[in-house]
């Protein structure tokens, strides 16, 4: 079965394709008849030479993303992992030569295909009496014996792109321009991994891999690579790859070593998302300086994909002074980050955090016997909560991401984590505050900033008094606060229902002489049959509002949440005698 694809048809998806960049570029132009794309400025590089590179679509925003001042003149695209033509090669170079351009570099990844077209179009442009020369770049750092082929050309190719468009920028003529690129293309290496294959328009994936598998050292044609590893960490399959493209016994290692001064690209393959491209980026960067290699400049993103591949490949390029001014140069392609002229390693990445206000002295003439109570009973929340995990998990994914039980279990091992430092505070208002703060802290999405709303307004009726009257106005104010910034309200289907429903039962300690046990079980019962019941709710509030009422025939996660809390609150109450 072929995979899905938003295209119009598979014969015109790379034309679709470069005519919807150009179209939202009015920096480029594509050339008549021809998948080509150049600059629309043509006209101003007379007397300059002209940079051409391309190759196979479906490595957006290779090649077509890298034209601009200070990079590619232009680009000619073949189909999906297809060379381009001769003639479309052969009319770009006549295109840039009618300008007075005084020369044209093609600029070509080693692949078979791409070396015989644009050595064809190079051959009969020379033979018109125009001036061509071709570099060809393989910085492929996976063999470890190179075949006749070499290596082949991957994202290493858009560094040379900047280089020589740095170059031609500032004047440099045809032989100098090609004689530094052929160098700095020998003082690189890139290697790839990915998690699964890719597949063209109308085709199947390339290649399958199992669950526990990772690919790695493949090209950029969804085509397999030098083996398969197990499933690892981030760290693990980062310093897997930097062991392997740095090794001397591999033949095509770039020989980066402690000492050296290295521009670090972290190219996203197409389908990894930028959580995990972010991850790989600090693994790379904390495994490089580790080995004592300077981070002259790192990138981060897509620069050359294979289509939706979920993968990620690292580029190391050994770096100067000089090189690193071409590096730095201004361009206006498109596809180039705005990378801080500055060097990665050696630079501050943190600042301390401020300091927190001073605590009020508080009494502890009961203050063993009450950090002992409150121990206890926030070790009966956390170890309900961790029970409850998969069921609220379960419940969540009716309606929302099906993270509430993770989201819950955070917050009961970051609150069992913080018991073991040291007891807790003896005073109410303390013992509020420093949850909230843990809870807004480490338990994150909208039930962290709800509990921590509710618990840092709770605090605040008890800084005077501590009786049952202190705690029913508690009750009521985080209340009050969760719905002032939650928007919810009872019958929206949210957490709140439970809470509101125990805070309706809790007024009862308002009044002379109310027995604590009595109440708060009576609150507990409300909350669990106000949790039960928002599985007959329409939801009014939270992610759930999105969804179509029908489908909702299982209580609010968050509901069923906080009545367990309140009942190991009471559980655990009543297990002291208090």
């Amino acid at each position: 079965m072929t995979s899905k694809k938003l295209v119009n048809t598979v014969a015109g998806c790379a034309d679709d394709a470069l005519a919807g960049l150009v179209a939202c570029n009015p920096s480029l132009q594509l050339l008549h008849g021809h998948r080509v794309a150049l600059r629309s400025d043509l006209d101003s590089l007379k007397g300059r030479v002209a940079l051409l590179s391309g190759g196979g679509s479906g490595h957006e925003p290779a090649h077509a993303g890298f034209i601009g001042k200070g990079m590619l003149t232009g680009v000619i695209a073949g189909a999906v992992f297809t060379s381009p033509a001769v003639g479309s090669i052969l009319a770009a170079i006549r295109a840039v030569a009618q300008v007075g351009t005084v020369g044209t570099l093609l600029i070509v990844k080693n692949y078979t295909g791409d070396r015989l077209n644009f050595g064809l179009a190079r051959e009969q442009a020379q033979a018109e009496g125009i001036p061509v020369e071709m570099v060809v770049i393989g910085d492929d750092s996976a063999f470890t014996v190179l075949k006749k082929a070499g290596r082949r050309g991957l994202c290493g190719t858009v560094l040379i792109h900047k280089v020589a468009g740095a170059l031609a920028e500032a004047g440099v003529g045809l032989e100098e321009i090609t004689k530094r690129v052929s160098a700095v293309a020998q003082a690189m290496g890139t290697l790839g991994v990915s998690l699964s294959s890719c597949s063209a328009p109308g085709s199947r994936p390339t290649f399958e891999l199992a669950a526990d598998e990772v690919e790695l050292g493949l090209g950029i044609h969804g085509e397999a690579g030098v083996r398969r590893i197990k499933m690892a960490s981030a760290d693990e399959i980062v310093t897997l790859m930097l062991d392997h493209m740095t090794a001397s016994s591999n033949v095509s290692h770039v020989p980066v070593r402690a000492g050296s001064s290295v521009v670090l690209m972290v190219n996203n393959l197409g389908g990894l998302s930028f959580l995990e491209l972010g991850i790989i980026a600090d693994a790379a960067v904390r495994a490089l300086e580790g080995r004592g290699v300077k981070i002259a400049r790192a990138l981060v993103g897509t620069f050359m994909s294979a289509l939706e591949m979920p993968g990620i490949s690292l580029t190391l390029l050994l770096v100067d002074e000089p090189l690193l001014k071409l590096i730095d140069a201004e361009t206006t392609a498109s596809a180039w980050p705005n990378v801080a002229k500055v060097p990665v390693t050696g630079r501050k990445r943190s600042r301390a955090a401020p300091a927190e206000p001073l605590e009020a002295s508080v009494s502890t003439t009961e203050g063993g016997l009450t950090s002992k109570r409150v121990v206890l009973v926030l070790e009966r929340v956390c170890a309900t909560l961790l029970g409850l995990e998969d069921r609220l998990n379960a419940l969540d994914r009716a309606a929302g991401d099906g993270d509430c039980g993770t989201t819950h279990s955070r917050a009961a091992r970051a609150i069992q984590g913080w018991l073991k430092e040291g007891p807790p505070p003896a005073s109410p208002t303390q013992l509020l505050s420093k949850l909230s703060l843990l809870l807004l802290e480490k338990m994150g999405g909208s039930s962290g900033a709800l509990y921590g709303l509710f618990l840092t307004a709770a605090a605040q009726p008890l800084k005077a008094k501590t009786d049952l009257p202190a705690w029913s106005a508690a009750m009521d104010a985080g209340l009050e606060a969760m719905q002032k910034y939650g928007k919810a309200a009872p019958g929206d289907r949210t957490m709140l229902d439970s809470l509101w429903a125990a805070g309706q039962e809790l007024q009862a300690w308002k009044s002379p002489g109310a027995n604590l046990f009595q109440v708060l079980t009576k609150a507990v019962q409300s909350a669990e049959a106000a949790a039960e019941a928002t599985k007959n709710m329409e939801a009014g509030a939270g992610r759930a509002s999105y969804i179509s009422s029908a489908r909702l025939d299982q209580p609010d996660p968050g509901a069923v949440a906080a009545a367990a809390v309140l009942r190991a609150i009471l559980e655990a109450l009543q297990s002291q005698g208090v």
